[in-house]
């Protein structure tokens, strides 16, 4: 009975670790890859959720890769984990254990797992998350930047900078010129360190250095456009209240965003959750989209590599698509709307979908 134990573990390890290092292993069949960044349990929820309701239509043959280093502060085993649980087939991790180091903009330990997986895959979602390290943009670190997750911003910033290249090395050639249609989205943190990884720098808190404002209470007397979080939960009196902030957006690029405006307002409602903004814009790299009052840039789009964008706002939250899920923003004022009640169709819902059917179509080329 021991050994037949220990026959089971051997053949169970072997299953979890091939997971981990997907594109090293006979499961890397050749099918079409997606991969995601940062596979957390709730990043992979949200990506099922937007594929089973018809949001995110990725062609049926496609799989979706988990890709991450090793020194990240989540615990991936958790996604392993729930993969296996959820009985999903066509969906891996792959992971990366050498240290980039300092040396983030070039070569680095990196650098064959970076070429690896963009070797073998379509395109890539860089997801939202906590603040960059200013250091990798060239700056000292303001007293409200809070640095949560040093090795993934490492990570991920050289990642990036691999595909697309940056103003650090103009002698670098970025992946993307060997499939310059290759898919690259990020959202949030991932527009972000998309434009510091092309060598773009950072305002590191909106309201001080943009409004001068240095109180929540300054910020939520502002118009509902300028809110980019929703500062209630700064009084930690209802663990109820929607993270984010409902706001407008306005498209300074019509032209160059007609993909995803059919349909939509002239300023269609987005959801926001941060409190820094891109501040110069990184190498290739046009804003095309800014908040209502101009100040904030809301879309990133490159200029050599037509499929890379950057969303500052998150259109992939299953709240955004589901009329009935009610929100609530204020401690004070009941759960009332959703987003959809809120920006309905044309005034919001049509433009966020729109997102997911253009980086659908693109995968399907």
């Amino acid at each position: 009975m021991r050994r037949f134990i220990s026959v089971l573990l051997v053949v169970f390890s072997g299953l979890l670790c091939p997971a981990q290092q997907y594109f090293n292993t006979p499961a890397a069949t050749g099918d079409p890859v997606l991969v995601l960044m940062n596979p957390t349990v709730n990043n992979l929820k949200t990506v099922f959720y937007l594929i089973d309701n018809g949001i995110f239509p990725l062609p049926e043959d496609y799989r979706l890769v988990g890709f991450y280093h090793t020194a990240q502060a989540y615990d991936f085993s958790q996604s392993a984990g729930f993969i296996r649980e959820s009985g999903r087939e066509g969906v891996f991790l792959h992971a990366c254990s050498g240290l980039p180091g300092l040396r983030l903009y070039g070569e680095n330990p990196c650098s064959d797992d970076f070429r690896l997986v963009f070797e073998n895959s379509a395109g890539v979602i860089f997801f939202g998350g906590p603040d960059i390290p200013p250091a990798f943009y060239g700056e000292e670190t303001n007293l409200l930047t809070a640095i949560t997750d040093y090795h993934r911003h490492a990570f991920e910033a050289s990642f990036l900078f691999h595909l697309t290249g940056g103003f650090q090395d103009d002698a670098f050639t970025p992946l993307l010129e060997q499939k310059p249609d290759f898919l690259v989205m990020g959202i949030c943190l991932g527009m972000q360190t998309m434009n510091i990884a092309a060598g773009g720098t950072m305002i590191q808190d909106i309201p001080t250095e943009i409004y001068q404002l240095t109180t929540a209470e300054q910020v939520l007397a502002m118009e509902q456009d300028n809110r980019h979080r929703n500062y209630h939960t700064q009084f930690g009196l209802d663990d109820a209240l929607m993270w984010g902030s409902f706001h407008r957006i306005k498209i300074t690029g019509p032209e160059k965003l007609k993909f995803l405006t059919a349909g939509s307002a002239p300023h269609p409602g987005v959801l926001s959750s941060h409190h820094q903004a891109v501040e110069k814009a990184g190498k290739g790299l046009e804003v095309v989209a800014t908040s209502m009052d101009g100040k904030i840039p809301e879309i990133l789009l490159h200029s050599r590599y037509p499929n890379v964008i950057g969303f500052q706002f998150h259109p992939e939250p299953a709240l955004l698509y589901k009329p009935d899920e009610k929100l609530k923003f204020d401690p004070d004022k009941p759960a009332a709307m959703s987003f959809i009640d809120l920006y309905p169709e044309a005034e919001g819902e049509t433009f966020n979908r729109n997102i997911w059917k253009w980086a659908a179509d693109r995968l399907s080329r």
